[in-house]
């Protein structure tokens, strides 16, 4: 296991904004790679390169004079460090933008807003030290989302043909992207609905609600594929579906709270039966998400304590004790898995790189040595050298 920092620890991948953040995600390399706004760095090395971070959130409607604003940070693997000033803000006035949706193509964001989602365009800014990345809302209006309320979730297919809302007075909302033909259109999915994602094939998408069992949907039909069912007093609160790395089966994780604090749910997607479920802290999980790759699971606390699991284990790969001073609210990981971005109400932001652990090596090497050591003791004795 690694330890990522000790508490209270601040360094430089750790920074504050004055925004209280309810959403992060990365930026597609394809977006800055495309344009003018490619980032700067002195000792580049491969697979290791800079990369912008989006993050989301504010102070809410009325006059609390903190900001309402989508604001993106600079992240430097090679120092380990965000820009210790955002590349850019965009204020959104009155409108907290609570969630966001970043479209796994580069051609843009969507922001649920407290009474509709609006979609948000990449763009080149010139400054003095030359181009950053930056946004700019659409001349495209999405009718379809517009007056709907505020979406607790919203997410984009893995390879951005789908799109799916989930409303906080319990409707799902799914379509075809960008045409936003509807798929999915159901008033009473749940009480209120939680999280939602589609499965890496985007045959099904799954949805949960603030009570009662997690659902599956399956999209050509628009039907209900199969209901999971909760078991004694668990609550459902994240759901992601994900390519197992080892036998590249699809596999379903579920957060679930209990009165002895978080597990995670394993759901086989062919029976919709339970594989396992997983004691992992005891404080309530407020922040879920899966790496690209299928290797890691991360979580965050109400504590604001990070933890990255092996997926396949579900032994704790990483942990970050107190990595916010409160409770996390989003977690990302970037396209490549090599690092988790991590946001919290504090208005804190952080990115933790993930560092692959050699299983055994030292073991192995001193194996190595006690042997070449005993031959060469050996070959000494039976030669006369020792007596």
């Amino acid at each position: 296991m690694v330890k990522g920092g000790n508490d209270g620890d601040v360094g430089a991948n750790f920074k504050k904004y004055g925004v209280p953040f309810y959403g992060v995600s990365f930026v597609p390399r394809s977006v800055f790679r495309s344009s003018d706004a490619e980032p700067k760095q002195e000792d580049e090395v491969a697979g290791d390169e800079s990369g912008y971070v989006i993050f989301s959130g504010g102070g809410g409607e009325g006059r609390s004079g903190i900001p309402n604003a989508l604001v993106i940070s600079l992240f430097d693997p090679a120092s380990n460090s965000l820009s210790d000033q955002p590349v850019s803000k965009f204020e959104t006035d009155d409108d907290l933008p609570y969630r966001i949706a970043v479209h796994p193509g580069g051609e843009g964001l969507i922001c649920s807003l407290p009474k509709s989602c609006r979609w948000f365009e990449w763009e080149s800014t010139k400054n003095e030290e030359g181009s950053t990345l930056s946004l700019k809302q659409s001349e495209k209006v999405l009718y379809e989302l517009e007056h709907i309320g505020q979406q607790l979730a919203v997410t984009f297919s893995h390879d951005g043909s789908l799109l799916a809302l989930g409303s906080e007075d319990g409707k799902l909302r799914a379509f075809k992207w960008p045409t936003m033909e509807s798929l999915v259109d159901l008033p009473d999915a749940h009480t209120s609905v939680k999280n939602v994602d589609f499965s890496p094939d985007g045959k099904f998408l799954v949805s949960v609600g603030s009570a009662g069992p997690g659902r599956v949907w399956e999209l050509s039909s628009s039907t209900l594929k199969a209901s999971l069912p909760k078991e004694n007093d668990e609550v459902f609160g994240f759901c992601r579906f994900s390519q197992n790395h080892v036998n590249n089966d699809q596999v379903l994780y579920v957060i679930a709270k209990r009165d002895r604090g978080g597990s995670i749910v394993k759901w086989n997607t062919t029976t919709w039966k339970r594989i396992s479920s997983k004691h992992l802290v005891r404080d309530s999980i407020t922040a879920f998400n899966v790496s690209n790759d299928g290797k890691f699971l991360a979580i965050g606390t109400n504590e604001g304590d990070i933890s990255i699991l092996d997926a396949n284990t579900m032994k704790v790969h990483t942990v970050v004790k107190r990595a916010h001073l409160g409770p996390v609210t989003a977690l990302a990981f970037s396209d490549d898995s090599r690092a988790l971005a991590s946001a919290s109400w504090d208005s804190s932001a952080r990115v933790t790189q993930i560092k692959e652990t050699k299983k055994n090596g030292l073991n192995i090497w001193i194996i190595v040595l006690i042997f070449l050591l005993a031959a060469a003791l050996y070959y000494a004795k039976t030669q006369g050298f020792l007596f």
